[in-house]
């Protein structure tokens, strides 16, 4: 249920509609099975791809339907609204992440062979940047790209944790150090590494709180090998690439935090009108009606700040403060709606059979990937104070 109702073109409601029948058809029974296996089957990969879901943007000449990022934030919506979250974010860093880097960033080479592979699903990507000693801060990375001048190769070597689409990927994209003498702003640059490779190794499919079915893993580079024309974008410029693109991140958070939140508050509006409790139902008691009132009114302002992202993108306007604010109050927001959702449901909220269990460890992880919470407010500050 949407108070504010938004017009949108035909197009984009048989979208919503599309992604809702693949979801009934090709997750809904399946989806608590996949969480506790802690992975998605490869072949939902290949569904998706059929679907047109991987790679909105993206140019038909490369596999993709060359639609704006509204699109692409319909289909974000629609898994985190139906509460299959992990497939989300495992679309959000393939299709709006990776894709993205090897789009504006790519040789012709690199788009032609990746970009349609990964439009249908047949090639998973992933982009390697945490470190165990590096997260929010991006300049501490210390994995290690050297060149061999005899063999015009670069060796890179180091480690990578946290990554999602780890033990799918069949290419990362790898930030490494190619210049230990200057700043790591300046010294960075993003390698294409196929996998596997001599030297590469993937690491446990790590155990997390929440998206359980969106792989997450370590991965482990001992002098893994790569020509010069793995080099994404230019040698050293590496960094600049990464905040050139974080505030797409950081919307799609903030996108997917406001339609979970509407899933959540859909279903406990429902909810409280079929639980029974001393002679009539939650849904008559004043506290249920101005809890979820106060709720869905903060939901709704915050849905319209992040329509008006999404403009700012779609015309590329969208900057590093505002994208840092969306996903900031979303993702706070969200950890709240969630949490009160949750108590109105009593005991049967602490269930992970109930959705608003697995919605409510789900949103934990917003406030820390993209940048923490404590990041965002960094850089607001930062803008602020810098007038």
């Amino acid at each position: 249920m949407k108070i504010t109702q938004e017009v949108e073109s035909n197009e984009v409601q048989l979208l919503r509609k599309s992604v809702q029948e693949f979801c009934k058809k090709e997750v809904a029974d399946y989806y608590q099975q996949w969480e506790r296996d802690g992975l998605v089957p490869r072949e939902l990969w290949n569904k998706l791809g059929e679907q047109g879901f991987l790679l909105m943007e993206v140019p038909e000449k490369y596999g993709g339907l060359g639609t704006t990022y509204q699109y692409s934030a319909v289909i974000m919506e629609e898994f985190y609204r139906l509460g299959f979250n992990s497939i989300g974010a495992n679309i959000s860093v393939h299709g709006l992440i990776t894709a993205q880097y090897i789009l504006n960033y790519g040789t012709e080479r690199q788009k032609e062979y990746y970009l349609p592979r990964m439009a249908t699903g047949e090639l998973v990507g992933a982009v390697a940047m945490t470190e165990p000693n590096a997260g929010s801060d991006l300049q501490g990375i210390k994995a290690l790209a050297r060149y061999d001048e005899t063999r015009n190769e670069y060796v890179i070597s180091g480690s990578k944790t946290f990554i999602t689409n780890g033990q799918h990927c069949d290419f990362v994209v790898v930030v490494a150090k190619t210049d230990q003498n200057v700043k790591p702003s300046r010294g960075t640059t993003l390698f294409i590494v196929d996998v596997p490779a001599a030297g590469f190794e993937r690491g446990r499919n790590l155990e997390k709180l929440g998206l359980h079915s969106c792989d997450t893993s370590e991965l482990f580079f001992d002098e893994v090998r790569v020509g010069e024309d793995a080099i994404l974008g230019k040698k050293n410029e590496g960094f600049r690439i990464l905040m050139s693109e974080l505030p797409r991140e950081r919307l799609t958070i903030a996108v997917s935090a406001i339609a979970s939140m509407e899933g959540v508050l859909d279903s406990t509006i429902q909810y409280t009108k079929e639980r029974e409790l001393f002679g009539t139902t939650l849904d008559h008691f004043q506290n249920t009606r101005f809890v979820i009132a106060d709720l869905y009114a903060k939901m709704e302002v915050h849905r319209a700040f992040v329509n008006e992202c999404i403009k700012l993108l779609t015309e590329n306007k969208l900057d590093t403060v505002k994208a840092s604010m969306a996903k900031l109050t979303c993702s706070e927001l969200q950890g709240q709606v969630i949490d009160e959702c949750l108590q109105l449901y009593g005991g049967y909220g602490y269930m992970m059979e109930y959705p608003v269990a697995r919605a409510f460890v789900d949103a934990r992880v917003q406030r820390i990937y993209g940048g923490t919470s404590e990041i965002m407010k960094k850089i607001i500050s930062n803008e602020l104070f810098s007038k």
